[in-house]
């Protein structure tokens, strides 16, 4: 699956994020949401569109492998049961008609296989993309830690 995706260069989470969404013909709409007790991220797929929502409030690289994560998911196609809570569907998308909403994926509700394929895809797609990722230079430990710490913030 990995070999088959697009992958952006310079590499960035958003870029193949639309990539996907270019391939499969519908759109992926990423929405930041903070303190939401126990979710990190979500995969919301309505009728028209697949929303992902990730938490905020965490540095940049912990943000990219969260929005991985959900993507993850959506392209192993992790659908839970149907909707049914229209609180939850309030409580992440206020304005969003909780009837619209197809299915909500949390990672809560996943099986552990499920958990695992999600988190090895991640993984994997940005072990592909390290020498793609803008800013890096070199294999020295100095070059990797300055790496890890260099993330260009997306907003």
């Amino acid at each position: 699956m990995v070999r088959e995706l697009p992958m952006p260069a310079p590499f960035d989470v958003r870029a193949l994020c639309d990539l996907v969404a270019g391939q499969r013909k519908r759109p992926i709409e990423l929405t930041p949401m903070t303190a939401q007790p126990g979710v990190l991220g979500v995969w919301v797929a309505t009728d028209e569109l697949d929303l992902i929502f990730y938490e905020e409030s965490t540095t940049p690289p912990h943000r990219d492998h969260i929005i991985l994560h959900e993507l993850c998911h959506l392209l192993c196609d992790h659908y839970s049961a149907p909707l049914t809570g229209a609180d939850l569907a309030r409580l992440l998308m206020p304005n969003l008609d909780p009837d619209m909403v197809r299915s909500v994926l949390e990672r809560t509700e996943y099986s552990a296989v499920e958990e695992q394929e999600a988190e090895l895809l991640a993984s994997l797609i940005l072990q592909k993309a390290a020498p793609a990722r803008a800013g890096h230079h070199g294999e020295g430990l100095a070059d990797r830690i300055e790496d890890a710490l260099n993330w260009p913030d997306p907003r």
